[in-house]
């Protein structure tokens, strides 16, 4: 099939699988008149680029129905340069020029953020693949956000693969701007399983509770996808890797960048299988049929110091609580609870492919 072929079948299989998606009705409303086409969607990824977020960054890329504007960096799994270089290659070796701009070093609440990876020192499994030929802009993260969601209002979806302290700050300092998001889909939250960052907190909701407790509250419509949708048979065995590894060029660079993390996992009590939580996320964004099912829910992250801190207790719509209210809730949050996980890396293969 040539490439232009592929490209009309993608974006057709793409129209037909959205009526049978969870935002079916909001994904026909975008369509054109004789329902045959989906214009493109405008996208901005947030995001800390480890493997996982490369290989997410990547995903989006490889669909013709993206327009991703801008990548947005932050501290988190590397550091700040880090960061923006990963991305940077990322989108090189998918052919992708879309800007990258750099945002946080500090947590919401003015503390340093403290850089941890299971990725390799590199974020990218330490095998030498991040050589980029173009640069970061200029501009700070924040002030591209705001920019670009003022010139497109109710247009913009924003995927968050890291901890929320770019989009906070966006939020504390335009919050009737960020209104105007379209949609923000996270993947964070441990979801209605456990965690990673603690026994009940995922990693970028921990490092960033505050922020992220902020782009809960501001009410615009949120996806959730926890780690209870990356286990399972959403894991990638060590044959697929091999596959994977195969199949071209950017599959051999996906497969090097997870190296680290693979090895975190056998040592961690996984020996054939690793979670890829952030291109999970984002396959829940670019595949309507791959996310089968969401719960309306009002998202509450924990942010004062104790055992439970980072954790989202997720209050269900239509769920009478003994005590409490539903007129104090906000249901704008849809929390993931089911994916097709054995399709995932078939997807994502095809997509790349």
């Amino acid at each position: 099939m040539s490439k232009t072929a592929k490209c009309l079948s993608l974006i057709l299989a793409a129209v037909m699988l959205a009526l049978l998606s969870p935002f079916g009705a909001e994904a026909r409303a975008e369509g054109t008149a004789d329902g045959t086409a989906v214009p493109v969607r405008k996208m901005i990824i947030d995001t800390d680029t480890g493997a996982d977020d490369a290989a997410a960054m990547i995903l989006a890329a490889g669909c013709p129905e993206v327009e991703i504007l801008g990548v947005t960096v932050l501290a988190g799994n590397v550091d700040l340069e880090q960061a923006a270089r990963n991305a940077l290659a990322a989108l090189e070796i998918a052919g992708c020029d879309a800007p990258v701009f750099k945002g946080a070093t500090k947590h919401y609440s003015g503390d340093e953020i403290n850089i941890f990876s299971v990725y390799g020192k590199d974020g990218m499994g330490d095998q030498d693949l991040v050589h980029p030929h173009g640069t970061a802009r200029e501009e700070y993260a924040v002030d591209f956000i705001l920019e670009t969601v003022r010139e497109n209002p109710g247009e913009i979806e924003i995927v968050l693969l890291g901890p929320a302290t770019n989009i906070a700050s966006a939020i504390i300092r335009e919050p009737e701007t960020m209104k105007q998001v379209k949609r923000f889909w996270s993947m964070g939250t441990a979801g209605l399983g456990t965690g990673n960052a603690s026994p009940v907190a995922e990693f970028n909701v921990y490092k960033d509770a505050p922020a992220y407790s902020i782009m809960l509250e501001l009410g615009v419509p949120v996806t959730v996808v926890g780690l209870d949708m990356c286990r399972g048979d959403a894991m990638w065995t060590d044959e697929q890797f091999d596959r994977l590894y195969a199949a071209n060029e950017i599959g051999c660079f996906v497969t090097k960048s997870f190296s680290a993390l693979r090895e975190f996992y056998r040592s961690n009590g996984s020996p054939n299988a690793t979670m890829n939580c952030d291109a999970g996320a984002m396959m829940c964004v670019v595949y309507p049929e791959y996310l089968q099912s969401v719960i309306p829910c009002h998202g509450s992250c924990v942010t004062y110091p104790c055992a439970a801190y980072g954790q989202v207790v997720f209050f269900q719509e239509g769920f009478n609580y003994d005590v409490l209210s539903e007129e104090k809730l906000n249901y704008n949050v849809q929390l993931a609870n089911k994916v097709d996980g054995a399709r995932f890396f078939d997807l994502y293969l095809e997509r790349v492919n």
